[in-house]
């Protein structure tokens, strides 16, 4: 929704709340489902009811828990039946610098404050360890703000005395403790009420009259930061850029001015915001999101732009390069594609406001950012949140360099006339294995990011991944798949659990760039493996049909099941005798 999109109209926002909340429900899209508990150490109402706008906005239907006033400690720590049926899927700790309840005074010796650190961050580290014990889900928490004044004036920020220093101090224990708890997610209200304002943001009046931790106007764009977090966390980021060319990464239009004159480096202002803008997106690269170009251009000439010699990004850093005299439109929906990603996984970045509206209008779902000026690029990309960082793992690191393997394999196999004489070209090697605790991060990020082929819908966070690998209920495997061209990384996911002599299949998934490699097959083979050594003789799938994986609709027929149940909306139940002699149905992939 474009109101909802950043850079947005707070005041307009909050006062129409319910209209917007009603135009996003009458869309009818699906979404995820997700309770969340809202724990507040200051009034919540606001937060929440802004919360719910930009969930529903990036696809996810929350269900909300809030604490009474003030009451997050308690609410942790002592029996809560209401939360506990209630189930949250995430925990929300929304505490503010108001919630310290002393600070070190100018008398006090260097070990009474370290006491007072202690105290004040322990009682933190409490309420977490509690709610991850009792509640096996992830939690956000507040860092804490800076104070609205400096008795110290600016020794304040050095002084043990000071306040500021004592913040700044119990913030690193809580980005330590994040550090060391996979589950656990800072929201960063520090930099927030500094990119604010901090005197705005902080107004004594909307605590004195509301007991609100920062003013009314700053609520939307706190909301939005934290939906952030909490689709990220539900694999709800984007996870691709692509780029127009003139006026975009440089200044001038590369095919009248000729590369030799753009604007790009450090001769002039303009130029050295460009220069900024490439550092940029280059630095996006290295966190994994993929790099493209969508460009008005003859590609002769788009390549002579990106190889200028002070530009930062070069031809190597794009996965694809699409400079013709197509429709952008068009050029979109061709990167989706060769990429094998939904169109609402990609961000379009173009400076030209007709052709951001020609994208919108016919590419449903790709993000289309109003970057306004060369000078506001990196601003409103980056307050944007499209891709929120809550884990940065090998393979998200490795990911251009794995989509471009692909792009190898793809050309590879147009020299082939049989398919599987090409599938053995690849000499593919996989690694198929129960979970293990050096893959669980990667293991439930898949499971949240994979939409085009889950069989079952379902998502699991790290904690329910770690539960499962625990419990002798169920066969979980990952699987991991290289071949001549690189590593793909863990790509496969299979969860079953047992029942008598069946195993109900809860999750199965594959990442969207190894499909058609026969790896859901080597899956297979080990799955029924696994399942003789526990005594098991049938399988159960489960198939229910979403928007994104009808490509994989008849897979369990492929892999020699039969249905058995069928349902009006489409929701079907497979099931598979294993045979005594069962023969391995992967053929080219050495496991």
């Amino acid at each position: 929704m474009k109101e909802l999109e950043y850079p947005f109209d707070s005041e307009y926002i909050l006062k129409k709340s319910k209209k917007l909340k009603r135009e996003l429900l009458e869309k009818g899209i699906p979404r995820l489902k997700k309770k969340i508990a809202v724990l507040g150490g200051s009034t919540t109402h606001d937060i929440v009811r802004m919360l719910e706008l930009f969930l529903l906005d990036q696809g996810i239907e929350p269900e909300f828990y809030e604490s009474e006033y003030g009451q997050y400690f308690q609410e942790a720590m002592f029996a809560n039946a209401e939360l506990s049926s209630f189930a949250p899927d995430i925990i929300f700790l929304h505490t503010s610098n108001r919630n310290i309840t002393a600070y070190p005074q100018v008398g006090d010796s260097r070990e009474q404050i370290e006491a007072l650190l202690d105290s004040q961050y322990e009682h933190f580290a409490a309420v977490w360890d509690k709610l991850g014990e009792t509640y096996h889900c992830p939690i956000i928490q507040n860092n804490f703000e800076y104070p609205f004044y400096r008795l110290l004036g600016n020794k304040d920020a050095s002084d043990i005395h000071g306040r500021i220093r004592f913040i700044t101090k119990i913030n690193e224990r809580f980005y330590n403790y994040a550090e060391s708890h996979e589950n656990f997610y800072i929201n960063d209200i520090n930099y927030m009420a500094a990119a604010y304002g901090l005197d705005k943001w902080s107004d004594p009046f909307y605590w004195h009259m509301y007991k609100y931790c920062m003013c009314m106007q700053a609520i939307p764009e706190f909301a939005f930061n934290l939906s952030n977090i909490i689709k990220a966390v539900f694999g709800k980021n984007k996870k691709a850029l692509v780029l127009d060319l003139d006026n975009t990464l440089w200044g001038g239009v590369v095919g009248d001015d000729g590369a030799e004159n753009l604007e790009i480096g450090q001769e002039t202002s303009l130029g050295q915001v460009y220069s900024e803008f490439q550092s940029y997106i280059k630095a996006q690269k290295e966190i994994g999101i993929m790099l493209n170009v969508n460009s008005k251009n003859e590609e002769v000439n788009a390549l002579a732009g990106l190889n200028h010699p002070e530009g930062i990004l070069k031809p190597e850093d794009f996965i694809l390069i699409k400079a013709n005299w197509e429709p952008k439109s068009i050029n979109i929906e061709a990167i989706a594609s060769e990429l094998n990603v939904l169109p609402d996984s990609l961000v379009f970045v173009d400076d030209n406001p007709a052709e951001r509206e020609i994208v919108r209008a016919h590419v449903p779902g790709v993000a289309v950012p109003d970057i306004r000026t060369p000078e506001q690029y990196i601003h409103v990309l980056d307050r944007s949140g499209f891709f929120e960082v809550t884990g940065l793992s090998e393979d998200d690191r490795k990911r251009n360099d794995m989509y471009k393997a692909n792009i190898l394999r793809e050309k590879q196999q147009a020299g082939f006339a049989d398919y599987a004489e090409y599938l053995r070209s690849l000499k593919m090697h996989a690694t198929i294995k129960p979970f293990e605790p050096m893959y669980m991060s990667r293991i439930a990020q898949l499971t949240n990011k994979s939409n085009q082929f889950n069989l079952t819908t379902k998502r699991y966070t790290q904690s329910e991944i770690e539960q499962t690998a625990k419990s002798p209920e169920y066969i979980d495997l990952y699987g991991k798949l290289e071949d001549k061209f690189g590593d793909n990384g863990i790509v496969s996911v299979v969860i079953g659990k047992k029942d008598a002599e069946v195993v109900h299949i809860d999750l199965w998934i594959m990442s969207c760039r190894v499909l058609k490699r026969d790896m859901e097959y080597a899956m297979m083979d080990c799955l029924v493996r696994e399942c003789r050594k526990e005594g098991l003789s049938r399988i159960r799938g489960y198939y229910y049909p979403t928007a994104k994986n009808q490509m994989v609709s008849n897979f369990y027929e492929l892999q020699g099941f039969h249905k058995i149940e069928e349902d009006t909306a489409g929701n079907t139940i497979w099931e598979y005798e294993i045979p005594d002699n069962y023969e391995n149905k992967n053929k080219v992939i050495d496991v």
